[in-house]
C-alpha cells in the first residue's frame, strides 16, 4: 500500500510525507491509532517509501513508494533483510529483553540492501521494563541511516521515558473501522438476546455461550490468514533455525491479533451498555453510539441509571483482567454474571 491510497484528509500522513519532503525525517516515531493492522499498514508504507527502488519524489526527496519494486514486495511480505519487527512473545504476551537485545543487535548494523535500517514495534505498550529501559539509549541515539517506529493502540500504558523520545502521530481516523455488516448482525443478535427476561442464570449462560462461539469463530479465522500469509507456507526449504523463528512468530500474531480482535468485540460490547445506559437517562437519539442496534432500549427499562453505569464499570475490568493470565472463558463468565440486564 503506498501513501497515495490513504485519503487526502489523513493528517498523520501529511505529516510523514511533510516531513520527508523537507528532509527531516524523525529517528524515532509512536504511532498510535484504534487498530494494529492499520498501523502496521501504515509502518510498512515508510519503510517501503524510505527503501523504494522507484520513489515518487517531492524537492528531490522520496515522500512515496512505487509498492512494486523488489523492496516494496520484500517489506509487504515482511522478508526484507533491512525492516526488523519485534511483537510480544506467544505465552508471555510481553516483548521480552531478549527480543530487544536482538533488535538492537540488527539495527546497529549497516544496511545490507537498502538505504535504511527499520525497526518497527508493534504492540509497544508490552514492552517490559527491563526491555523498555534497554531500549532507552538506542531510542535516543539511533545509529546513522536508521528509523525507528513504536505501534500501540493503547499509549497510556507506555513509559513516560519512551513517550518523551518519540514524535507521537495519531492515526485514529485512518485505522478506525466503520461497523460491518458481521459485527453489526452479530451484535444484534446479543442484543436481542440480552433484552428478554435475564432473570435466571441460563438465560445468561445462553449469552456467555454466544459470545465465547463468537470468539472462537474468530481464533479460527485469525488462524486461518495468518498461517496463510506465514513464510513457512511459501518457504519449505528454509534452515530450521528459520523456521523455528518464523514458528515463533506466527503463534505470536496470532495471538496478538486475536486479542486485538477480541478487544474490538468487547468494545462492541461496551458502546452497547454506553447506549443502555443513555437510554436510562432518556438522552436523545443523535448521542447514541449504535442507534441501528435495537434492544437496549428493553434493557435500559428494567434497569436504574446507576446499575448501567456499573454495567459500564463492570465491562472495563474485565477488559483489564484480559490483559493479565487470568483464564479467559472465566474472566468472561464472572464479568457476564455480574451484568445487570
Amino acid at each position: 500500500m503506498a501513501f497515495t491510497e490513504y485519503s487526502e484528509s489523513s493528517q498523520g500522513v501529511q505529516l510523514l510525507q511533510r516531513s520527508l519532503a523537507r528532509g527531516r525525517l524523525g529517528h524515532a516515531y509512536l504511532f498510535t491509532g484504534d487498530q494494529m493492522d492499520g498501523l502496521e499498514t501504515i509502518a510498512r508504507t515508510l519503510a517501503k517509501t524510505l527503501n523504494c527502488l522507484a520513489p515518487i519524489r517531492t524537492d528531490g526527496n522520496a515522500t512515496d513508494c512505487c509498492d512494486a519494486c523488489a523492496n516494496c514486495r520484500k517489506i509487504g511480505e515482511d522478508i526484507h533483510s533491512d525492516v526488523h519487527w519485534a511483537r510480544p512473545e506467544s505465552k508471555s504476551r510481553i516483548i521480552t529483553i531478549d527480543q530487544m537485545r536482538d533488535l538492537m543487535q540488527q539495527i546497529q548494523l549497516k544496511p545490507t540492501e537498502a538505504g535504511y535500517k527499520i525497526a518497527v514495534i508493534a504492540g509497544a505498550d508490552r514492552l517490559n521494563t527491563q526491555a523498555a529501559n534497554a531500549f532507552l539509549k538506542t531510542l535516543e541515539e539511533p545509529p546513522p541511516k536508521s528509523i525507528l517506529v513504536l505501534l500501540t493502540t493503547e499509549p497510556s500504558r507506555l513509559l513516560e521515558t519512551i513517550l518523551s523520545r518519540c514524535l507521537r502521530l495519531n492515526f485514529s481516523a485512518e485505522t478506525a473501522r466503520a461497523l460491518s455488516a458481521e459485527q453489526a448482525m452479530w451484535l444484534q443478535k446479543f442484543s436481542s438476546a440480552a433484552s428478554g427476561e435475564q432473570k435466571s442464570l441460563l438465560g445468561r449462560y445462553r449469552l456467555l455461550d454466544a459470545l465465547l462461539q463468537h470468539l472462537n469463530g474468530i481464533r479460527a479465522q485469525v488462524d486461518e490468514t495468518l498461517s496463510a500469509r506465514s513464510p513457512l507456507e511459501k518457504y519449505d526449504d528454509a534452515e530450521k533455525n528459520l523456521r523455528e523463528k518464523w514458528e515463533d512468530e506466527l503463534k505470536a500474531g496470532i495471538e496478538a491479533e486475536y486479542r486485538r480482535q477480541r478487544g474490538e468485540v468487547l468494545s462492541l460490547l461496551q458502546w452497547w451498555l454506553r447506549d443502555v445506559w443513555l437510554h436510562s437517562l432518556a438522552a436523545g437519539e443523535e448521542l447514541l453510539h449504535l442507534p441501528q442496534i435495537y434492544g437496549a432500549d428493553e434493557v435500559a427499562k428494567r434497569i436504574t441509571t446507576r446499575q448501567a453505569q456499573e454495567n459500564l464499570v463492570v465491562l472495563e475490568q474485565t477488559q483489564r483482567l484480559l490483559y493479565s493470565n487470568v483464564q479467559e472463558a472465566l474472566a468472561l463468565e464472572v464479568g457476564l454474571l455480574k451484568l445487570q440486564l
